[in-house]
């Protein structure tokens, strides 16, 4: 049999199964526990945080002969069937790929057959917003009055894009981003049973990467996992693979560009590149390190909002007593403007370079801002004379 990726192999079953979203669970579990199931869902919520899986568990859900406290049982006929993706009562659509109004004529046709076992016929309709709006509005009607053996979940990453009237027919479930802690605990859950040993500070650094996504997370730890096999999987390890660098790296460079020392700067800049590491990952790691660093002394380290150990907490302390809240935030917004430049960029490399020693002379910024602020006016300058020369 072919491998399996870790995402998948360990994809939910039942609803104790989703990890941190449990103002979602819980809801849908009543539901179905007191038989108040409506017949119209939107799950709303940035990728990988579960939305496809709750409705693979909600469709098996209200199908289940024998359901447990709002869990399908996994073991009756249905939920073997629509488990081995046998069943016609589940039908997923790719909205991305199937965006057409032919596509909704032709979902609004198949509507029409009641289920010939089962109590729900379930279409899941996956990146609902990249539907045209002419497929929305065919679908409104049906979406509004569906025949009562119907239910639609409809999936998107962008919620915006829904037409009101879309949403006003469906119970909507925004998906939060996964908490680091809830992420690491099940990279570590999962290695434990594929016996894989892992260093915690390795499932912490994959957590925190993933940016609360789960399916991310375990994609990443799959990368590593595959790229050691058979080895222990440590946080040195899980560095070189997804081409990360060790905060102490981002403690130097700090300290560097604070004491506006260009040579040690341009030494660690280079040493990063030459281990090949990529540079709009570098910077993006950077970036949030100074914000770690301006959330401790703002609010200090016992706030809880930086999920750091109290060592880490100790360091970040130490490097926000080396300059001003303004002067980081002034770092935070001239490199998240490196990272949108470096996009289109084939020099990434020399790009960062110039931003790193432009923060260290702060003449150069202010040379830049009043070149824009001059730019600026040039141009509402012609944009006046055009209308007052207008007759």
């Amino acid at each position: 049999m072919s491998y399996t990726a870790l995402y998948r192999k360990f994809r939910p079953s039942t609803f104790d199964d989703v990890k941190g979203q449990d103002h979602v669970v819980k809801t849908l579990k009543n539901e179905i526990a007191n038989n108040r199931i409506a017949h119209a869902y939107i799950f709303s919520g940035t990728r990988g945080t579960g939305k496809t899986s709750v409705a693979k568990v909600f469709a098996k859900a209200v199908n289940c002969e024998h359901p447990v406290d709002g869990n399908p049982c996994n073991e009756c006929a249905m939920c073997k069937a629509i488990n081995s993706g046998k069943s016609l009562n589940v039908v997923e659509m790719d909205a991305a790929s199937n965006n057409s109004v032919d596509n909704i004529r032709d979902l609004v046709e198949d509507v029409k057959y009641a289920p010939s076992e089962g109590r729900y016929r379930v279409y899941i309709i996956d990146e609902a917003h990249m539907l045209t709006t002419e497929a929305l509005n065919a679908l409104l009607k049906t979406l509004e009055e569906p025949p009562e053996y119907v239910m639609f979940i409809l999936a998107t990453t962008e919620i915006h894009k829904i037409l009101p009237t879309i949403l006003s027919r469906c119970q909507r479930f925004d998906f939060r981003r996964i908490d680091n802690k809830v992420i690491t605990a099940r990279i570590e859950e999962i290695t434990d049973k594929e016996n894989v040993r892992i260093e915690p500070a390795a499932a912490e650094y994959i957590a925190r990467t993933a940016d609360g996504s789960m399916r991310d997370a375990l994609s990443l730890l799959d990368e590593v996992v595959a790229y050691y096999l058979g080895q222990d999987i440590s946080y040195e390890n899980t560095l070189k693979v997804l081409g990360a660098v060790d905060n102490a790296v981002y403690e130097e460079l700090f300290r560097a560009v604070a004491a506006s020392d260009v040579p040690e700067c341009m030494r660690i800049l280079r040493e990063t590149m030459d281990n090949g590491r990529e540079a709009g990952i570098f910077v993006s790691e950077f970036i949030w390190h100074l914000r770690n660093i301006l959330l401790i002394k703002e609010a200090g380290k016992a706030s809880g909002i930086v999920d750091a150990s109290e060592e880490a907490k100790k360091h970040l302390e130490e490097e926000a007593g080396l300059t001003d809240s303004d002067t980081i935030m002034n770092y935070i917004k001239t490199l998240s403007a490196l990272i949108n430049d470096m996009k289109y960029s084939i020099e990434k490399r020399v790009l960062m370079e110039i931003c790193f020693i432009k923060l260290m002379k702060p003449q150069m910024l202010l040379a830049d801002n009043i070149e824009n602020i001059s730019q600026r006016l040039k141009s509402l300058e012609s944009q006046v004379e055009g209308i007052l020369n207008t007759p």
